[in-house]
């Protein structure tokens, strides 16, 4: 499902699941901080050609999210849903479910961040309520637009400047 060139790694271990992993140059908490703050989250987050136009986060076990971005030739998308786990910076659960979802049912999201120093591997793993809901993702680009997304992420993360390693 990846390039030769695509440092994005995509399984299916279960008939409901897609997992994702990366590794990214930069330490688990300035990566937990990239997933989690609206302010950086609007520098990354979607595929090329798509933005944040909205980004709310509220932090906490059943706080909520909401982010809507714009795309090409004015498409929106609107995502939503509850915290479940918050454990800064190495796990972040929550659900998630789409305005206009073409699937049954809630996807549970979980993103492990494991830290060796100065290198962070993000997984994150897709829970699908349904097979079907899982094989209609899989149809998508999805995996293309998690890969250019997450390129995007890296690039933020390298533009760390600091000696302190926050983010600018």
């Amino acid at each position: 499902m990846t390039g030769v060139d695509d440092p994005l790694v995509v399984h299916t271990p279960g008939d409901r699941e897609i997992v994702l992993s990366r590794l990214f140059e930069a330490p688990a908490r300035l990566v937990f901080a990239a997933f989690t703050r609206p302010e950086l989250l609007v520098r990354w987050y979607g595929a090329r050609g798509w933005r944040l136009t909205e980004c709310d986060v509220d932090l906490r076990v059943d706080g909520r999210w909401r982010f809507v971005s714009l795309g090409p030739e004015g498409a929106r998308m609107v995502q939503a849903g509850v915290y479940r786990h918050v454990e800064p910076p190495h796990r972040l659960v929550y659900t998630e479910l789409f305005d206009d979802q073409s699937y049954p049912g809630e996807t549970l999201v979980s993103h492990e961040f494991s830290e060796v120093p100065g290198l962070t591997t993000v997984t994150t793993t897709l829970l699908y309520a349904t097979t079907e809901g899982r094989d209609t993702v899989l149809r998508y680009p999805m995996a293309r637009g998690v890969g250019q997304s997450f390129t995007r992420l890296a690039e933020l993360l390298g533009s760390t400047t600091t000696t302190e390693g926050e983010l600018p």
